[in-house]
Parts: C-alpha cells; sequence; structure tokens
C-alpha cells in the first residue's frame, strides 16, 4: 500500500463480497462442520464518516474486523483501504493506514510498560522522528486525548478504566491512521463515562479527519454516533442505510426487533417483548433460505425457499441519485 491516503478516492473503505469459512472439529468419530462466520458482505465507507455495525453476538462482527486488520485472512473476497487491496499487504505498511481500539483497554495495554512506552511504541516501530521527537508526539498526543502530563509516567493498573481508555485511543492515533476500527470501545465503561469517550471519538475524527467503522451491540451508542448503519445477522448484511433512514423507518424485520428491544426510561413498563422467540440458530446449520425466517414475526413460505438479496430501495427522486444516501435491505418484503 502506498503510505499516503489518496485525495480522489471517496471511500476509506470498501467490502467486496467479504467471506471467512472455519471448519470446527473433526475426527475419526466425527465429521467437520462448517461456520461461515461472513458471509459475503459488501459494504463501502466514505471518508470522513461513521460506519456502525450492529448485532447480536455471534453474528461475525468482530472476525468482519480481524479481517480489516490483517489479522485473519479472508476465504475470498477483497479489503480495500483509500481504493488499495490489503489481503497481501505488508502488516507494518497497513498499521500506518489502519488502527483498532478494543473493547476492554485493560488487557490490550502492557502492564508493565508506563503510559509514555505505550502510546510511543508505533513510533518507535516505525522509525519516525529521534527520541525527542517521539517523546513531544506522545506529550501531545496525551494532551489531546485529555490526560493529564504525570499519565505519562503512570502504568495502566494505576488508572481508571476510562483514562486507559483514552490511552488506548492515543496510541492508536498517534500514527494519524486514515480508518479507526473500534471495536465496542465503551461497553466495558460505566455510563457515565461512554459519554466522555464517545465525544472525545467525534472531536478527534473531526480534529484529524478519521474515518470510523463502529462496532456495537448497543443501538443507543452508534445512534449518537454513527453517520451510516449497517445491521449483521449470522455473517450477513441485512440492512444499511443512513442514521435516520435505520432509526425512523427501518424496513427488515431483525433490524424493527432489534430497535424495538432497546430498554425506555419510561417507568413501568419493563423489559419489552420483541417477538422473536428462540434465539439465533446453529450457525453451523443455518436455515434455508432467509437464514432469519425462523425467528421472523412475517415469514412466508418464500422465506424459507429463497435468499433475499441485498438490494437498494429508492427514498424518494432526490435521495435515488444518491449512492451514499441509498438504503439496502435483505428482505422479499420489504
Amino acid at each position: 500500500m502506498s503510505s499516503a491516503a489518496n485525495p480522489r478516492d471517496p471511500l476509506a473503505l470498501e467490502l467486496c463480497s467479504l467471506s471467512k469459512t472455519f471448519k470446527l472439529g473433526g475426527g475419526m468419530l466425527h465429521k467437520s462442520q462448517t461456520l461461515k462466520a461472513v458471509n459475503d458482505v459488501s459494504l463501502r465507507v466514505p471518508r470522513g464518516q461513521v460506519m456502525g455495525l450492529v448485532g447480536e453476538s455471534g453474528c461475525g462482527k468482530s472476525t468482519l474486523a480481524k479481517m480489516l486488520l490483517g489479522l485473519t485472512k479472508p476465504s475470498s473476497g477483497d479489503v480495500l483501504i483509500n481504493g488499495k487491496a490489503i489481503v497481501n499487504a505488508n502488516q507494518k505498511a497497513l498499521a500506518r493506514h489502519i488502527q483498532p481500539i478494543f473493547q476492554d483497554p485493560y488487557s490490550s495495554l502492557n502492564p508493565r510498560q508506563r503510559i509514555a512506552q505505550i502510546v510511543g511504541l508505533p513510533l518507535r516501530i516505525h522509525a519516525i522522528g529521534t527520541p525527542k521527537e517521539q517523546a513531544l508526539k506522545v506529550e501531545e498526543m496525551l494532551d489531546m486525548v485529555g490526560l493529564p502530563k504525570r499519565a505519562a509516567q503512570q502504568y495502566p493498573g494505576q488508572m481508571s478504566g476510562g483514562q486507559r481508555q483514552r490511552v488506548a485511543i492515543a496510541r492508536a492515533l498517534i500514527m494519524r491512521p486514515d480508518l479507526v476500527i473500534c471495536d465496542e470501545p465503551t461497553s466495558a465503561l460505566d455510563v457515565s463515562v461512554q459519554a466522555q469517550i464517545l465525544n472525545l471519538l467525534l472531536d478527534l475524527k473531526d480534529e484529524f479527519g478519521l474515518t470510523y467503522l463502529f462496532i456495537s451491540h448497543d443501538l443507543a451508542v452508534v445512534e449518537h454516533l454513527a453517520d451510516r448503519l449497517a445491521v449483521m445477522y449470522l455473517g450477513r448484511i441485512v440492512e444499511e442505510g443512513t442514521r435516520e433512514q435505520i432509526f425512523n423507518a427501518p424496513r427488515h424485520p431483525y433490524t424493527q426487533a432489534l430497535l424495538a428491544s432497546a430498554l425506555t426510561p419510561e417507568p413501568g413498563l419493563g423489559v419489552p417483548d420483541i417477538g422473536l422467540g428462540a434465539g439465533q440458530p446453529d450457525p453451523t446449520q443455518p436455515p434455508s433460505g432467509c437464514a432469519f425466517h425462523p425467528r421472523c414475526p412475517v415469514a412466508k413460505p418464500q422465506c424459507s425457499q429463497q435468499s433475499p438479496a441485498l438490494s437498494a430501495i429508492a427514498q424518494g427522486a432526490t435521495q435515488a441519485t444518491h449512492q451514499s444516501s441509498q438504503a439496502r435491505v435483505a428482505c422479499h418484503f420489504a
């Protein structure tokens, strides 16, 4: 990959029919099983935007993130960053363009290193600047994420969860990447701290011109942050659209169920019944046709026989002419 983004390419990230299949078990007495963790996913993320990726646990979100980071090789399909394929890219070169922020900041930080060492590690690996210049960049980055100078000499164990996540953000952004993969970055934090971290991420996005892929199961968090959303179910994208399209007029029954499952602050209403019955099917033995049909409240015979394609829906004469504002849904009766 080239060391600089192509300013003429409006897409920071493009996934082209991306799939990942795992073989599970197997032996003398048992046949191996096939698990399609990610199944023919195509997605386009414009530069400078936040794409939210939501779905239940086990739907393939984290496997997708690992492929984007070069930690897992796709079974098929391509990943393009700034128009350049990354499947065979050098891992060190790839790290200049894409960086992760993980769910648990404590497990992703070396407890034996001081914060200055942790944040400055990417600069040392890539031999960027002299030791003095690296120290100044670390000090500047810590200030930008809201940490005092004394934090540089602390260890992760001496910090709160919110402070540790600020350290993880500083380490991810010190290389000024084009794309940041945020994998549930606030789910391990107290609710009072979550809003601070989310606002910090938005401020830094504007400051550095970043693009985020924000993976979460928390719709309230995604609604606050994302420009567009993609909803995943059993390894597939079942709906994609702008924040307003998804939250104001969801088309897929699964998206509607996810939105209905959000807890309400009104007293006395309790936990909502989303009407999906049993949990997700066994991903090693997915249902025929539409994978969601066993749980779908509006399923018809066609749904068990034919898998719906993820197709664009016209949103009006003005919006439909702009691909970036089109909604897509995989449902026969959307």
